[in-house]
């Protein structure tokens, strides 16, 4: 069947040096983003610092450690949680709750989707053209704005299994393997939320394939089946901070902004204008390939842009809010990229397979080139995400010395201290350390020894104050240290015997100040405690401004 919008001589034939050294170009730029990617997922913190890990790991896990099969069938934020359930506990049981290995995970599943992608492009593109289109899903893939879900696993493991199974759905309808795509599909509802669309894509996708009718309303009727068993099913209320009003200016906002999300890092107006216009183009271009012959050679793609913007419609559905988020539009949140991703790639592969005759330099150029501009636009999301997440690292400590308060103001379910125990989950294994090379939980120091730091008036370049008083027991304490003008390498927290009764974490970014701040804890049940910070192996004590 002729390729929708073909010429006789728009056909590229690879087979001369050029072509070849060209197809290998462009994947070796394609595998640059995914590469960045596994190092940021390699070098990421080695802690689980986000609750919902903590908060599904003691749902899903007795006292002793062993796995509790019924909770794992049970609804996570409102949403099927099952595969996600058993990576956190199979990742908590074999490798100590360590953070990398699904921060890895996640990168490895999003390179999968890549992959997948061209298994949809038309042979007759030509080697180039399927070259030059990969470069571009893997920019966008793995675009920065994105970053979030290969920093912390819980937000890669929560989104990432659902997508690539849904996506491989879809490539597999596209195939005509309609059986292998229903798996799948079935697979990505057992991940997360953002599965369950994924069937009406499968049906949209067999539906411009001209599959027979038992394929087309097969997939149908399942989506509509599981859809329907979790409306009927999920706990009742709204999810957590999501406003209950109709609110549709609010929720197209979202939309739209989740749609255009890989356009602007902060500005929501950009974002939002970049989603309309997006979905503009997505609409004009389906409806210019839909009665053409050969449109089977799209199905797919108008099955995974459907699905991007599906996605988008569930997170402005579920969870649109009134309360202030970053950048103001939780559409910008940097886990929703992944929808603004996959309707991307189903628009740039769209205008590749219309307009086959299109200069593959081109192509080449203009793909590589959105690709480039949306990842670096999102420089500034990964930036604050890593910010955002650093001042939880305290929780290690606070889990350690089971200082309950603590957990409970960081929304960490106190309760599973013992599953992570048991289990020997990070912070409770052999590697666990305060961070100041030497000195850890139980030992004595000599507190006298330490030199006083001037207060945050003082001219010198070395200052600090403790901004929580009194400095008490499991209890978050908070404040700023600089020794020479740079951040201390950690932080301690000493009783009155000198004991070292707690620690946290240094060098966190302050809204109201220049200097760099620090988090710390202390175990329950100490008295008279000192905060000590670490800079060029000399110890200084910090104050409050009532202790000066």
């Amino acid at each position: 069947m002729a390729l929708i919008g073909q010429r006789g001589d728009s056909v590229v034939r690879v087979g001369g040096r050029r072509d070849r050294l060209g197809v290998a170009a462009l994947w070796l730029v394609a595998a640059v983003p995914a590469g960045l990617a596994l190092w940021t997922a390699v070098r990421a913190s080695r802690f689980q610092v986000l609750l919902d890990y903590w908060h599904v790991l003691a749902k899903v896990t007795a006292d002793d450690g062993t796995l509790l099969p019924g909770m794992v069938a049970t609804y996570h934020l409102d949403q099927p949680f099952v595969v996600p359930s058993l990576l956190f506990w199979a990742d908590a049981a074999w490798f100590g709750g360590d953070n990398r290995v699904l921060t890895v995970l996640t990168v490895v599943l999003l390179a999968a989707v890549v992959v997948l992608l061209p298994a949809m492009l038309p042979a007759s593109l030509g080697a180039v053209r399927r070259a030059a289109l990969t470069a571009g899903f893997a920019f966008v893939v793995f675009s920065s704005h994105l970053a979030e879900l290969w920093l912390q696993a819980t937000n890669g493991i929560s989104w990432v299994p659902a997508v690539a199974c849904g996506v491989a759905a879809i490539v597999l309808a596209h195939r005509g393997r309609a059986w292998w795509a229903w798996g799948m599909a079935a697979v990505a509802c057992l991940c997360f939320g953002a599965g369950l669309p994924v069937w009406f894509a499968v049906t949209l996708t067999s539906a411009v394939r001209r599959e027979r009718v038992w394929r087309v309303a097969t997939p149908l009727l399942a989506g509509l089946v599981v859809v329907g068993f979790w409306l009927v099913t999920k706990p009742s209320g709204p999810q957590s901070l999501a406003t209950s009003a109709v609110d549709p200016d609010r929720r197209l906002s979202v939309f739209t902004a989740v749609v255009g999300g890989l356009w602007s890092a902060d500005q929501p107006v950009v974002a939002v204008i970049a989603g309309g216009v997006t979905v503009a183009v997505l609409v004009v271009l389906a409806c210019s390939v839909l009665p053409r012959p050969g449109r089977e050679a799209v199905s797919g793609w108008l099955g995974l842009g459907a699905y991007g913007l599906m996605l988008a419609a569930l997170v402005a559905l579920g969870r649109t809010t009134t309360v202030a988020v970053a950048g103001g539009n939780v559409g910008l949140l940097g886990r929703y990229g992944l929808a603004a991703a996959l309707v991307m790639c189903a628009v740039v592969a769209l205008v590749a397979v219309f307009r086959p005759g299109l200069p593959v330099r081109y192509l080449a150029v203009g793909v590589v080139t959105v690709g480039l501009v949306t990842h670096a636009i999102g420089g500034g999301k990964q930036d604050s995400a890593r910010a955002a997440y650093a001042p939880l690292g305290v929780a290690a400590v606070a889990l350690r010395v089971e200082a309950t308060n603590a957990l409970a103001a960081l929304q960490i379910e106190p309760s599973v201290i013992p599953a992570a125990r048991a289990l020997g989950d990070y912070p409770f294994t052999s590697d666990f350390t305060l961070g100041c090379g030497g000195p850890e939980l139980g030992q004595r120091m000599d507190v006298a020894s330490a030199r006083p730091l001037p207060g945050p008036d003082s001219t010198e370049s070395s200052k600090g104050v403790v901004d929580t008083a009194p400095v008490a027991a499991d209890s978050l304490l908070s404040g700023w240290a600089v020794v020479d003008n740079r951040p201390p390498r950690c932080v301690l927290v000493v009783d009155g015997t000198g004991t070292i009764a707690g620690g946290g974490v240094t060098g966190l970014a302050r809204p109201d100040t220049p200097q760099p701040g620090w988090r710390a804890v202390a175990a329950p049940g100490t008295t008279d405690l000192t905060v000590l910070v670490l800079a060029d192996g000399v110890f200084y004590r910090v104050d409050t401004d009532n202790e000066r």
